[in-house]
């Protein structure tokens, strides 16, 4: 029997508790406020449950893999058995604790915020309907909501494939052994990843992506990088293709393509982008528009009078650090807001918002690309450099293609955005951030003095392409 409990007042309710929400409702209780998370399924989000966590050790054991593969031509021999069960047993009571967030729920609690189970809703200025399994929940915030609803895995509108078991980065994390044969619907950063984790222990892999190249956000040339090297490791990728049916009979997948082509497989995995139910969350309830896929927000991420809102679904980029960056910006603001009326002095600014695919090379980038570049009418001018044939690349060897290129806007002397693919590239990337975030002079970044050998030095290599050019 289900019951309706009187409306209970507090001071700022969060819904979703991905990692921005998480961080916000234990910076705001810590601050003594009185906090309501209300979260559906596990504190802390897709991130350390069936994202960023999970699958970096996916990657972890199929680099170590491929490292081993690669010992004949630098240090002799070693014979390599690909075994799933370590990197299932790591997931599983490593990474999530098999799935369980009541440590996550009890550090929320320490800091003085109650966390509601159930799905929560806006319903009108402050307040918020919860339907929880004893019943609907409802609260009055005095000082705010802050909406942190994260995402689902977005499933195409093929027709059949919503009658078959496929998979999404959910149940691939889960995965107790890895498939004979995969199919992945999507050539995006999570797809990417997990179709070169199965196919180096030992699944046949198809990527099969809609637009014109993989990683489509990244440089062309990091996207060529990629595919020449899941090539050369077999994965098959198909590029410019639409799936047009799905079917699932016994033991197997049969996909059909718009040209005709079939393919079959053990497992499908759908990595096809992320999507939120803005309807379903209440927001036209406060004045936001809830027909779209994100919702606007200024840069203290205030959406409407007393609605702040972070994450995937503010459209600035759907990564954990994005997300938290936000929290702390929002939590600032109700704080401010709540003592004197004004609001927090930090703002959003996304200039060097930084992203990495942690697929072998590693592939990282931030700011503008060089087609954004010049759609936004910048004068461009890039620099490119090898990885393979820097110093570094030279005595890594095997595994060390990959590439630097930087985006300066020449009228104004600094970087507008980097790419660092290769061994490392994600730790490359971060001195290339300082310089796009900070607007480092291109002249200043030329005095530099870069260690030697190293990766990063490539940098020194793309800065006089630049000038060349």
């Amino acid at each position: 029997m289900t019951t309706e409990q009187p409306v209970e007042t507090v001071d700022v309710v969060v819904i979703g508790t991905g990692p921005g929400g998480e961080d916000a409702t234990g910076r705001l209780a810590r601050a003594g406020l009185d906090v309501v998370a209300v979260e559906a399924r596990l504190v802390g989000g897709e991130c350390p449950y069936f994202g960023c966590i999970p699958t970096k050790m996916m990657v972890r054991a199929s680099d170590a893999l491929a490292e081993a593969r690669r010992v004949a031509t630098l240090a002799g021999r070693a014979d390599v058995e690909p075994d799933w069960a370590p990197v299932a047993r790591r997931v599983r009571d490593e990474a999530t604790t098999d799935w369980d967030d009541t440590v996550a729920v009890e550090r929320l609690e320490k800091a003085g915020a109650r966390v509601v189970r159930g799905r929560g809703r806006l319903t009108g200025p402050g307040e918020v309907a919860v339907a929880t399994a004893d019943g609907e929940r409802r609260f009055r915030a005095t000082r705010g909501v802050l909406l942190n609803p994260g995402t689902e895995p977005a499933v195409p509108p093929v027709e059949g494939l919503a009658d078959t078991p496929y998979w999404t980065n959910r149940e691939a994390v889960r995965a107790s052994e890895a498939p004979a044969s995969l199919t992945v619907l999507g050539g995006g950063a999570i797809g990417c990843e997990l179709a070169q984790v199965f196919a180096r222990f030992g699944t046949s892999v198809e990527v099969v992506e809609a637009g014109p190249r993989l990683i489509l956000p990244d440089e062309p040339e990091a996207s060529e990088l990629l595919a020449s090297r899941f090539a050369a490791e077999g994965i098959g990728v198909r590029t410019g293709a639409q799936v047009v049916r799905v079917g699932h009979e016994g033991p197997g997948f049969t996909l059909t393509l718009d040209d005709g082509t079939q393919l079959v497989s053990e497992r499908l995995l759908v990595s096809a982008g992320r999507r939120t139910d803005l309807r379903a969350l209440g927001v036209a309830s406060v004045g936001i528009d809830d027909s779209g896929r994100t919702i606007a927000v200024d840069d203290r991420m205030r959406a409407a009078d007393g609605v702040w809102v972070i994450g995937d679904v503010t459209g600035h980029g759907a990564f954990t650090h994005v997300s938290m960056y936000q929290a702390r910006i929002a939590a600032a603001d109700i704080l401010a807001a709540g003592d004197d009326g004004g609001g927090g002095d930090e703002r959003a600014d996304y200039r060097a918002v930084p992203h990495v695919t942690f697929t072998d090379p590693e592939i990282g980038g931030v700011g503008l690309t060089e087609a954004a570049a010049r759609d936004a009418g910048i004068a461009v001018r890039t620099g490119v450099t090898d990885l393979a044939s820097s110093s570094r690349g030279f005595v890594h060897g095997p595994g060390n293609e990959g590439l630097v290129k930087l985006v300066e806007d020449a009228d104004a002397g600094v970087l507008v955005g980097a790419t660092a693919a290769g061994p490392a590239g994600g730790e490359i990337l971060a001195i290339l951030t300082l310089a796009v975030q900070a607007r480092v002079p291109v002249a200043d970044l030329r005095r530099m003095i870069y260690a030697y050998p190293t990766f990063h030095r490539a940098i020194e290599s793309a800065l006089a392409d630049l000038a060349d050019v």
